[in-house]
């Protein structure tokens, strides 16, 4: 009796179980692609803080050119090792 059962069981599993199990987790990673309201919420966050950084970039850069007009062209030009403001210590 119990050796009759096996075949059956193993064809179930074969024809039932394992095409489900297939079309579960395809369904569940298809609704995954996609971004949460939660992915969404913090995105704008990013972008938003993002924005902020750059306007107060934009207006640092405003405020350096008005003291010192030239600090830009001095900065791009002067090697990455003498790179240090004249009023900051180096710690070495």
């Amino acid at each position: 009796m119990a050796d009759e059962l096996v075949p059956i069981f193993v064809v179930a599993i074969l024809f039932l179980g394992l095409p489900w199990l297939i079309l579960h987790y395809t369904t569940q990673w298809k609704r995954a692609r996609g971004l949460s309201m939660e992915d969404e919420r913090l995105l704008d966050t990013l972008h938003e803080t993002a924005r902020r950084l750059d306007d107060r970039l934009n207006s640092i850069e405003r405020i350096m050119t008005a003291e010192n007009p030239g600090w830009r062209e001095r900065s791009l030009s002067a090697p990455a090792e003498t790179k240090e403001l004249p009023h900051v210590r180096s710690s070495h």
